[in-house]
């Protein structure tokens, strides 16, 4: 049986004089590593992205972290800090491709601006300042610092007993590095949180009743994979969750 193929949300950016689609290696690396599935970049065309065919092709999708933020038109506020980054065009890429690979059963995987993605697609908002709450931590990194302490161990999250997570894990806490600034505010009905922060931060979610495999991580699992059994196992079920919607897209050939 030939891999599973899994969709890799391509961000746009400004290389030099020249616009590009881009995707971090990391995680083009971790789809092959931790999953064991071959990846595919999906540009970010917005509506000019035949979604049909896209989902027609592929096993399983990752929603992958970026600079940029959702734009917060989407969930009906204004942009708050002008100096942040935004990328429309990955925003009208993944936002309708979330709603539509739920509905197939497409397993996804979605990481820190893909978790937040996900929340928003399905009717959430995001606080667009956690450190700016009361009450509330600072999630972000220390950008003085170098990339391995950037994401190195920042601070637990609990794991939601009996959840989806739970079941891949095991009960309890794991440690987990931050590098974001935003996150959940209302959590889009329909969605299980999977883990919180101490703070009462949502750090992963799952979608209640979804026919495939969908799971939300606001950290980084993908960062050194291969060096934290946690990611892998998360990867792992990823992997294997594409792995069964192969099949079973054969079985019903």
């Amino acid at each position: 049986m030939r891999r599973p193929i899994v969709l890799v949300a391509a961000c746009t950016c400004d290389i030099g004089s020249h616009p590009y689609h881009a995707v971090q290696l990391k995680y083009v690396d971790a789809v092959v590593q931790g999953a064991a599935c071959a990846p595919l970049i999906l540009p970010a065309l917005g509506d000019a992205l035949e979604l049909d065919t896209m989902l027609s092709a592929c096993d399983g999708i990752m929603l992958t972290g970026s600079a940029s933020n959702v734009h917060p038109s989407y969930y009906s506020e204004d942009v708050l800090d002008p100096s942040l980054p935004q990328d429309q065009a990955r925003d009208q890429t993944t936002l309708p491709l979330i709603r539509a690979a739920i509905r197939r059963g497409i397993p996804i995987l979605a990481i820190c601006r893909g978790f937040q993605e996900m929340n928003v697609a399905l009717g959430g908002s995001l606080h667009q300042a956690l450190h700016g709450v009361d009450g509330l931590m600072d999630h972000r990194e220390n950008p003085d610092l170098a990339l391995e302490q950037q994401y190195g161990p920042a601070h637990t999250v609990a794991l939601t007993p009996l959840g989806a997570m739970a079941s891949i894990l095991g009960p309890g806490d794991i440690e987990v590095n931050s590098l974001h600034g935003q996150g959940v505010n209302r959590l889009a009905k329909g969605l299980a949180i999977e883990a919180r922060a101490a703070d009462g931060v949502v750090e992963a979610f799952s979608v209640a009743g979804a026919p495939g495999f969908t799971l939300a991580l606001q950290w980084h699992p993908e960062w050194r994979l291969t060096e934290n059994p946690v990611s892998m196992k998360l990867f792992g079920a990823f992997g294997q969750a594409c792995r069964d919607y192969l099949a079973a897209r054969g079985r019903d050939a």
